[in-house]
Formats: C-alpha cells, sequence, structure tokens
C-alpha cells in the first residue's frame, strides 16, 4: 500500500461507527473484525480524503471514555471533612469497563498516521475527542489529529465532513472540564454533608432502604427542584378571594356577541354593587369604537432541542428523557439531524428546497410540501430567526423521507411527524385573519367584545398542533345604540396558579440559564429518580416531602442555594470558556472559592435543615453502624491511622467521644468529660495543634457537674492544647467514667472489649488495687492521669 496513509477513525457509540463506515465505503470492500470490547467492532476500507489514498480503520467509544474522581484516601465517606473535596486531588482515569476499548485505540492508534475524531459535536462530544487524544496519543505522540463536522448521519453530510476536516476544540473541552470538576466538589460536599447529617436522625418514608439512601445534592439538580417547590409553595399559599365582574351580552339577527367589562373586576362588593345599579339604571349601550384590522399567526422558529422537549410534553405527554431518547433514535438511523442544539434559525447554506423536496411523497403532508415548492401558491416563506446559533448544529430538521420503518414506536412515529411538520410550518407564511374590536359604553362603564376569522390558513394546514380560534360578531358602527339582552353582576373566586408543568419547568431552567439543552432532561429524570418530586398524568410536579424539607431547610439559612442565581453564573462562566474569553483555572478558582463559602455556611446553619425535617419527618432512634454511635463531625484527621478522620460522636447513653471513622480496624478515640451537656463542632481552627487542621469544639456543661470557676460554655480544642478541657477531664472525668456513675452501661461493641480487657482497672491510671472513685490522681491532679486511651492518642 506505497502511499496510502493510515488513519484511524473513533465515533462515540458503535452504531455511528457503522453508519459512517458504510457511508463513507458505499458498502463495498467493507470489512468488519472484533476489537478488544466485543461492543465496539472495527471497520476497515479505503477512501481517498482529498486525492490521498488512505486505509481506514474506524472504531468507537461508548461516550465517556474517562471518567473524574477524587484520588482514593478522599472517595470514601468518612474519609475526610466534606470542606476538604473543594480542593482534595482528582484524577481522570479509565474505569475497568472500558479498559477494552482503550486497549484497541492503543493497538490500532501504533500503527495509524492520522487520528480522526467523529465525536458529537457539542461540548461534551469535544470532550470525548481530547479523551480519545490523550489515550491515543501516549502511544504515538506523532499523529496528525483531525476532526470530523457533520450534524445528521446521511451522505452529503458525512462526505462533506471528511473532505473538510477540521482542528478539535480545546476551548470546549475545558469548559466540560470545568463543569465536571465543578460539579464533583460541591456535589460530592453538600451530598456527604446532607446525608450524614439527616439519614439517620429521621424516619425517611420515601426509601425503601433507608440505611443506604443518599440524600444527592448537584448544583443544577437543586435549582430545578427548588422551581418545583417555589411554585408548590404558591399553590399553597393562596387564599382565595372574592371579585365580581359584569357581563353583558347581546342578541342580534346576526348572532350573539359578549362583551367583557374593561375594568375586569373588583374586589369591594359594595362598589361592584353600585357600579352595576347605575349601568341597570341607564342600560342602553353606545358603540365608542369599532376597530377592524388583520392579524397574523407566525409559525413557530426552527426547533432546537428545548422546543422539541416541550412541545413532545404539551402535544404527547412524553418526558423530556424519553423525547431525547427518541430523538437520538432517529438520529442514528439518520431521520433526523442531531438532536442536541441550541440553534433556531438556519444558515443561508442550508438547501431548505431539497428537505421539503423529500416529503413531497408522504401520503398524509406530501400534497403540503407540493403547495410549498409551487412558486404560483405564494405559499414558501425564509424561516425566521429565533436568535440562537451555538455555531456547531442546524435546527432539527428530516434528513430522510419515511412513512414509518419496522421496529418505530408509536412515540417514533409521533416524533419524527413532529419534526417533519415544524419543518414544513416554519417555513410557510403565517396565517391570516381579520379580527373585529367593539367598545361600548353603559353609564359611563366601557365594555368591549371581539371576534376572528380566518382568511388564510397557510401553516395552520399543516402544523396540526396549533389552531386560531375566534368566533363572528354581529356587525356594529359607532354611535349605534342597543340595550343588552342580558346584564349580570357575577361572583368570582381568584385561583392559584396551576403547578408547573413538563414544558414549564423546561422554560424555567432555560430561562435561569439551568444546565445545556443537552443535559436539562436528566436533571428533571434525577428529580423523580430520588424521589424529590413527583410528576402527575398531568406532566404536573410537585414536590414530595424529601424535596420539600431540603429546600426548606437551605431557605431558611438565608443561602439560596435552592435558586438558580449561582448555578446561572457557573453556565454563563463556563460558557465564557467554551469561546476563549476565560481559562478554565480561573472559573474554577472562582466558582469553588464561592460555594466552598457557602457550604461553610450550610454547615454552621445545619439546625435549620434538622428543623426542616423535623415538620415533615419522626426522628429516628436508629444507631449508625456496628458501634452504636450516630453519625458526627469531623474534627481532625486521624493521627493513628492516617486513613480517616476523626468525628465528634454521641454514644446512646448520651456521652461524648471524639473517634476514629476507621472502626473497628482503627480504635482511635478520646473520651470527653462526663460533665458535657451539648457539643458541636465548629468552622473555628485551632492555631496551635498540628497537624491541623483541627476544628474548635463549642461545648456546654452541666453546671451541677462542674467545679466552681468553670463556666458551663466553652470553645475549647481536643488536640492537646486546652489546659480547661484537661482539668475538667481529670476533675469530672471521661464519658466512660460517667457510665459507671449510674447513667447506664453502654452497649457498643468497643465499650464491651473495653470492660473486658481491663475489667477490675481505674479508669485514670490503669492500675490495679483501687477503685476510679479512690484514684489518688483524682486528688494530686498528677498529668499522669489521663486515660490510656487519651495519652495514646497524643492529645491530652
Amino acid at each position: 500500500m506505497s502511499g496510502t496513509i493510515k488513519v484511524l477513525n473513533v465515533a462515540e457509540k458503535p452504531s455511528v461507527a457503522k453508519s459512517v463506515s458504510a457511508i463513507l465505503s458505499r458498502n463495498q470492500g467493507l470489512r468488519v473484525r472484533d476489537g478488544r470490547s466485543r461492543f465496539n467492532k472495527i471497520f476497515e476500507f479505503n477512501y481517498s480524503i482529498r486525492g490521498q489514498p488512505c486505509h481506514m480503520l474506524f472504531t468507537s467509544v461508548t461516550g465517556h471514555l474517562m471518567e473524574l474522581e477524587f484520588e482514593d484516601r478522599f472517595r470514601k465517606w468518612h474519609s475526610c471533612d466534606p470542606a476538604d473535596l473543594y480542593h482534595a486531588p482528582v484524577r481522570k482515569f479509565v474505569p475497568e469497563d472500558k479498559v477494552g476499548i482503550k486497549r484497541t485505540l492503543e493497538e490500532e492508534a501504533r500503527r495509524c498516521q492520522w487520528l480522526v475524531l467523529w465525536l458529537d459535536c457539542d461540548r461534551e462530544g469535544e470532550n470525548i475527542t481530547f479523551e480519545v487524544i490523550d489515550v491515543c496519543r501516549a502511544v504515538n505522540p506523532h499523529l496528525t489529529i483531525r476532526r470530523a463536522r457533520f450534524s445528521a448521519l446521511i451522505e452529503r453530510e458525512i462526505h462533506h465532513a471528511m473532505q473538510n476536516l477540521v482542528d478539535p476544540n480545546p476551548w470546549f473541552s475545558d469548559a466540560v472540564d470545568a463543569r465536571q470538576e465543578i460539579d464533583l466538589r460541591i456535589g460530592a460536599s453538600f451530598t456527604r454533608f446532607q446525608t450524614m447529617l439527616l439519614r439517620d436522625k429521621f424516619v425517611i418514608d420515601s426509601a425503601t432502604d433507608d440505611r443506604n439512601l443518599v440524600l444527592s445534592y448537584g448544583p443544577c439538580q437543586f435549582p430545578t427542584l427548588g422551581f418545583v417547590v417555589e411554585r408548590y409553595w404558591e399553590v399553597q399559599s393562596h387564599e382565595p378571594e372574592e371579585f365580581w365582574t359584569i357581563n353583558c351580552s347581546h342578541r342580534s339577527d346576526e348572532g350573539v356577541a359578549t362583551f367583557n367589562w374593561m375594568r375586569g373586576h373588583l374586589f369591594d362588593h359594595t362598589c361592584a354593587v353600585i357600579v352595576y345599579e347605575m349601568c341597570v339604571q341607564e342600560p342602553t349601550a353606545t358603540v365608542t369604537k369599532v376597530r377592524n384590522q388583520e392579524k397574523l399567526k407566525y409559525p413557530p422558529y426552527p426547533l432546537s432541542t428545548i422546543e422539541l422537549e416541550k412541545r413532545a410534553s404539551r402535544y404527547f405527554r412524553m418526558s423530556s428523557e424519553h423525547t431525547m431518547k427518541v430523538a437520538e433514535d432517529l438520529y442514528q438511523a439518520g431521520f433526523v439531524s442531531y438532536p442536541r442544539t441550541e440553534t433556531d434559525c438556519f444558515s443561508s447554506r442550508t438547501d431548505l428546497h431539497a428537505i421539503v423536496q423529500e416529503q413531497k411523497e408522504h401520503p398524509e403532508w406530501g400534497s403540503y410540501a407540493q403547495r410549498l415548492l409551487d412558486p404560483g401558491t405564494g405559499l414558501w416563506r425564509n424561516p425566521g430567526s429565533g436568535g440562537h446559533d451555538d455555531k456547531a448544529h442546524p435546527p432539527i430538521h428530516p434528513t430522510k423521507f419515511s412513512t414509518g420503518e419496522r421496529g418505530w414506536s408509536q412515540d417514533h412515529h409521533k416524533l419524527y411527524e413532529l419534526v417533519v411538520r415544524h419543518f414544513l410550518a416554519c417555513v410557510s407564511q403565517p396565517a391570516v385573519g381579520a379580527e373585529t374590536t367593539v367598545e361600548i359604553d353603559i353609564a359611563g362603564e366601557l365594555f368591549s367584545a371581539s371576534g376572528r376569522i380566518i382568511l388564510e390558513r397557510n401553516y395552520l394546514d399543516v402544523y396540526r398542533y396549533e389552531s386560531w380560534g375566534g368566533s363572528m360578531i354581529p356587525t356594529y358602527t359607532v354611535g349605534q345604540q342597543f340595550v343588552p339582552t342580558s346584564l349580570t353582576l357575577d361572583m368570582g373566586v381568584t385561583r392559584p396558579p396551576p403547578l408547573l408543568s413538563e414544558a414549564d419547568l423546561l422554560s424555567c431552567m432555560d430561562k435561569a440559564g439551568i444546565g445545556t439543552d443537552a443535559t436539562m432532561h436528566d436533571h428533571i429524570k434525577k428529580l423523580l429518580d430520588r424521589f424529590y418530586a413527583t410528576k402527575d398524568s398531568n406532566t404536573r410536579f410537585s414536590p414530595t416531602n424529601l424535596g420539600e424539607a431540603l429546600v426548606m431547610g437551605y431557605d431558611d439559612m438565608g443561602y439560596e442555594l435552592w435558586k438558580p442565581n449561582l448555578r446561572s453564573m457557573m453556565e454563563f462562566d463556563m460558557k465564557e470558556v467554551s469561546v476563549g474569553n476565560k481559562s478554565r483555572d480561573e472559573v474554577l478558582a472562582t466558582c469553588l472559592q464561592q460555594m466552598k463559602a457557602c457550604f461553610l455556611d450550610a454547615r454552621l446553619n445545619k439546625v435549620k435543615l434538622l428543623e426542616a425535617m423535623a415538620v415533615f419527618f419522626e426522628r429516628s432512634n436508629r444507631a449508625v453502624g456496628g458501634d452504636n454511635h450516630t453519625a458526627g463531625e469531623v474534627v481532625r484527621q486521624c493521627g493513628l491511622c492516617q486513613e480517616s478522620s476523626m468525628v465528634l460522636k454521641k454514644n446512646l447513653d448520651g456521652n461524648f467521644m471524639v473517634g476514629c471513622l476507621g472502626f473497628p480496624q482503627c480504635r482511635n478515640a478520646i473520651w470527653l468529660p462526663g460533665s458535657v451537656l451539648e457539643a458541636t463542632v465548629t468552622s473555628n481552627i485551632c492555631s496551635s495543634c498540628n497537624p491541623g487542621p483541627v476544628y474548635l469544639i463549642q461545648f456546654k456543661f452541666r453546671q451541677l457537674e462542674i467545679p466552681p470557676g468553670f463556666n458551663a460554655n466553652h470553645l475549647g480544642c481536643i488536640g492537646g492544647c486546652d489546659d480547661t478541657l484537661k482539668q475538667l477531664i481529670e476533675i469530672c472525668g471521661t464519658g466512660s467514667r460517667m457510665s459507671a456513675r449510674g447513667r447506664g452501661p453502654t452497649t457498643t461493641s468497643s465499650n464491651v472489649q473495653r470492660s473486658s480487657n481491663r475489667q477490675g482497672a481505674c479508669l485514670y491510671c490503669q492500675q490495679m488495687g483501687h477503685s476510679s472513685n479512690d484514684c489518688p490522681s483524682q486528688f494530686s491532679g498528677s498529668r499522669n492521669s489521663r486515660s490510656r486511651t487519651n495519652s495514646q492518642n497524643g492529645m491530652f
């Protein structure tokens, strides 16, 4: 194969690799062999790129090749303070289930000169592009890297892309890297915080196995939940209010006209009665204005992803997640263009007539397509622009004719029909109507009536999802007088706004910049999957008790974490990265600094979350783990195992301790004074103790159980520098001693082991021959009186 170069082509999905290979090879000389992954075949054929003979190898990945995760020592939930996750080291790696794909890429890349990327042409696809580049360049740094840009799996698009290869866009990839890291750090920190805080304190009825329940937090998911809860609160807080309005109608030989009171309505019944009686006393109506005008109803703009999801929800009650799945099926089969696009305007280079031409033979809308192409009908109109262009893909449009395929579900038929009818509508003339408005005066009060007739249906003939209702009204002339057929004072009641439908929720997210066209449906699905919200048969959303409690808790803190503002700013910054106006590192630093401050404040105000949960759920008496300690807050890193964190815990008998989360493998523990009534970890860090950080604890002691001269409230450190805490432990004893003084023995495995190993030994000096209550060290104040557990920790 002298003069022939080997080209490795990589698509985002196996089906795309198969389709593109079939198009480029024209199914001639196409050979297929297995790769290291049995799902990702390798297609081989010959092709020519701008006159250069090429031997093409075409394989695929399956979505993202790599995952972003914290380094191992931070991955366990109890391994660190969640606040540390904002700066903990992260790494990108190929997960075990995709190692076969990685090996295929490495083996094929070693013997190729070119690498051509056929990943989806959006930000996410560009990020996967660079994941593939990293793997291939690691084994062959001399590869020539090129990118194919296409929007439909049809011949003209694919051949054009192959002959007009471009460079990959690192800015798009950087924007995704920034989003992934921001979402990982924020999501993991808040998820760990609220799960460990709430899961075991309440009986959460939404959980089948509430010991494994994860109360997840997502930077996009939570504002989405916020929209649902906010509307729900509006509905719940609505107080019906009576109002009164005057209705007037007039019947003539030409029909009936219904006149609406131009004041609308009044909430004051007395005023409404006075005005009504004035009209009844002088009921003659005088026509003051007659206005006839032409009205246009314009066709929709070209179809973007969000509009597709909204319209499928309204017209077919299809969820946004299901809509995208069906649209992806149609795209991969070559029937519609790429379904993830923000663009709602066609480029001047798009051959719109050719797209219509393909639909001429369809039994339902073929005749309309023929009328569109006939210049004599005047039906054609270049489509309007919605003002959005993502510079990557055109609006969603049909790319191949079909009257229905074997294997299509009803939803495939419906969505394909919507795409075709929408496209035909957006290249059509608007509907034309004649509207008449009549205003009358009765005793100084103004009323109006209007009627409409459709003169030319135009795009409405094909876009059956929309109508333009109206009715004829009798003919009136200015100055004409008549006595109304009916004149009534009617009472009404104000109604709350409806719950958000899926189309409403998508509109809220789009307007606030929450998520992207490719991810919005996924955020909505997560709300349902995690039982934060439910959706009824009318596709309207309500929060569950759990969803409402979480939003209420954060709302009571004063931090609007459930509002869209913070995420909107992040999305804006990531868009700036994608166009090269900001760097990835700059955006990461700003966003994470801001969100860490929010996290620390939320943790300080955690009582608000607990109070909100208590409104909806019963308290739980369940203990956590085998050591029967409730989950606590991180105080410091364990100095013994140096792997897990030391956390503040409370035993079932009410005693406080600071213990290692690595229990039972690590038994490091610090028993606190038995006189502690309350203890809370603060965000204050000790300036003396190392290695840090060591967080200070706010103690409240039982006044009757501490000696005179000691304050009942004390901000203390367990790191070894706090003389007050040391003295109280020596004088009052530790929590384990308090158990022996009558609070009832604990039943924890650690305490059982301690008592069996040290039976008869003094709890302070660990010597035999005297009881703990008679220990001389209690009176001498010797520093050797500390318990062996604490001295081994090096804390006191």
